[in-house]
């Protein structure tokens, strides 16, 4: 299965393992699992960083250099993830969320949330 990781399971991953759940963990562990990262992410995690929040404190360029060297794929954002925002139900407001959501839909994949309300959108969402 290709599984886009969303920022929070992202920064458990990296950081803190031992908060995923077992499912969570089950799953990227799993070698047939492709995994996959977006630069929504490290935007929001860099955005959050500067704005003081202690729980996005991480160093944005070594967390991209781990994951890429972990065999994670880094999905940028084009124009149709754009596209894919403007088309989704105002389900969530988070921006990033919905980008990440878009890029669900748009490339196929699915979407690894522990956010029930992103999990509410009409797209491959595994809630762990």
């Amino acid at each position: 299965m290709k599984l886009l990781l969303d920022t929070h399971i992202i920064l458990l991953a990296a950081g803190e393992p031992e908060q995923l759940s077992n499912k969570a963990k089950s799953l990227i562990e799993d070698p047939e699992n492709q995994l996959y990262f977006s630069a929504a992410s490290l935007w929001e995690i860099s955005i959050k960083n500067k704005l003081g929040r202690e729980d996005f404190k991480v160093d944005i360029a070594v967390l991209r250099r781990n994951l890429l060297d972990n065999g994670y794929l880094e999905i940028a954002i084009n124009s149709a993830h754009a596209i894919g925002v403007d088309t989704l139900p105002n389900i969530h407001k988070d921006p990033f969320d919905r980008m990440l959501v878009a890029q669900t839909a748009v490339e196929g994949i699915t979407l690894m949330t522990a956010d029930s309300v992103v999990a509410e959108y009409p797209v491959a969402v595994v809630k762990v």
